[in-house]
């Protein structure tokens, strides 16, 4: 006998707030992700090595606490509060104030000294915290969608409305500090004890703070928003587990063979994601050569490409399945990517060099922020098959045992991806090659293998939903 008969859906307020926490959480993230290696190597001084060295404890430890947050979720026994968002409010007030002063080093690396000790330990220490108290919250955000929604419908809608979230995010993000860059007299060279690095220093941190602020005020929208008195409708197994077979939990993913592919997936796509994003504004600053009122040229291109594809993917290919709809993005993001080896031929013409850019760019764009359109939805329907075939009685207590410990590995997985991008990034631009228009075009353009990488575990995944229609569509056709 089956315990539960109607499936949850995320409508109205519920699904605004929901999809909210995801709007603050990109803020910062891709704030401080495009930023802060061009903060702390081009203003601060400190070498690229001992950035990426910092980027790379970030990943590890949200890897590590990406398993283990979501163990944790899962273990929880329900009470009024609910089962999974108290941990949204746990993890706030220090995840806040990591994200504050890790824009407020109190020292700077001095003009002859890119390896000084301080700055690199007050740095790898701040991103530490943030790393472990954020990846608390986005883990603990994640586990809740299979619960909150339950029908492959409107996980496409609440997809789409975290996509409309993020793009918006990804333009705040970036325009604050990208109107600093064109209030720089000098941008090529802003150390902090140049004039262009004073106007960098001061009003870096105050976006850094602002955005911060905003973030946590959208992740308590989200705890408001989420109801989890369901646990409570329901004869759960309620009881702790014992930390030995609680922890027996972080493997359970790894031996689901169609889940371990979108693992896959989502490590290749994180891994040149990583990299794309630290490079994009040394690609303007150091190729394209972006001065002044040049740099909203990228804000124009950032806004126009994604609400464009936006649009296109959800017009076209309805009929498609996620999967198939998927790989058409990982496709044009791999393409887009490879075209911009075309800046590596002097282009004299600046007008060509925006044409070249909005298709080039335009193209990575669009598909990138197109990916949570099907990455989402994908992910929640295979999380929501394997609880069915755990406990084919209740999905509730199938859904409350694992939902934490599939989204623990899917972040450990990006987070593993990340550090493989910082890596890469950190021991290529060293010294000179920080500036070389060359090295930033090649190794920019080459990453872009890896989308092609991706599509191929991608096309092997197999949705039990999408299934059962593509055998009914062949059944009625062959009628």
């Amino acid at each position: 006998m089956t315990l539960n008969i109607e499936r949850r859906e995320l409508h109205g307020k519920r699904l605004i707030g929901y999809a909210s926490g995801n709007f603050g959480l990109s803020l910062v993230n891709i704030f401080t992700g495009t930023f802060i290696f061009q903060f702390y190597v081009y203003t601060i001084n400190l070498s690229s090595i001992l950035v990426s060295v910092g980027l790379i404890i970030n990943s590890i430890l949200i890897a590590i606490f990406a398993i283990i947050s979501g163990v944790i979720v899962d273990n929880k026994k329900p009470s009024k509060r609910g089962k999974r968002k108290i941990f949204l409010i746990l993890g706030l007030p220090i995840w806040f104030s990591a994200n504050i002063f890790l824009w407020l080093p109190p020292w700077y690396c001095p003009p002859s000294n890119s390896f000084f000790l301080p700055t690199a330990l007050y740095f790898w220490f701040m991103i530490s915290i943030k790393a472990v108290f954020g990846t608390l919250i986005f883990t603990t955000y994640l586990s809740m969608l299979p619960e909150q929604s339950q029908t492959s419908e409107n996980r496409k809608k609440v997809a789409s409305i975290r996509v409309i979230f993020s793009i918006t995010a990804s333009v705040l993000a970036l325009l604050m500090p990208l109107t600093i860059q064109s209030l720089l007299e000098d941008p090529e060279n802003a150390k902090w004890w140049q004039s262009s690095g004073n106007i960098i220093v001061t009003l870096m941190p105050i976006i850094g703070i602002s955005f911060a602020l905003f973030g946590s005020v959208t992740i308590i929208f989200t705890y408001l928003s989420v109801d989890e008195s369901f646990h409570n409708q329901y004869e759960l197994q309620n009881e702790k587990k014992k930390v030995k077979d609680a922890f027996r939990a972080i493997f359970y993913p790894l031996t689901d063979r169609n889940y371990n592919k979108l693992l896959l997936v989502q490590f290749f796509a994180r891994t040149t994601g990583k990299v794309l994003a630290i490079l994009i504004i040394p690609l303007i600053t150091y190729v394209l050569l972006f001065k002044d009122n040049d740099f909203y040229i990228y804000i124009i291109v950032s806004i126009t490409s994604k609400l464009t594809w936006y649009i296109f993917w959800r017009q076209f290919f309805k009929n498609k399945t996620l999967i198939t709809k998927y790989a058409v993005c990982l496709l044009l993001a791999g393409i887009g990517t490879i075209l911009v080896i075309i800046f590596i031929i002097p282009i004299g013409n600046f007008l060509l060099i925006v044409i070249l850019f909005f298709i080039t760019e335009g193209t990575i764009l669009g598909a990138l922020y197109a990916f949570p359109l099907f990455s989402i939805p994908l992910g929640a329907n295979l999380v929501h098959d394997a609880a069915k075939n755990i406990d084919s009685e209740s999905l509730d207590r199938a859904l409350s045992s694992l939902s934490g410990s599939y989204y623990g590995a899917l972040n450990f997985i990006s987070s593993m991806g990340q550090t493989v991008g910082s890596l890469i990034v950190g021991f290529i631009l060293i010294g000179p090659n920080e500036k070389n228009p060359t090295i930033i075009v090649l190794l920019y353009s080459s990453i872009g293998i890896l989308y092609f990488i991706s599509i191929i575990f991608l096309k092997k995944i197999r949705i039990y939903e999408e299934q059962i229609k593509v055998e009914i569509d062949m059944s009625q056709t062959i009628n």
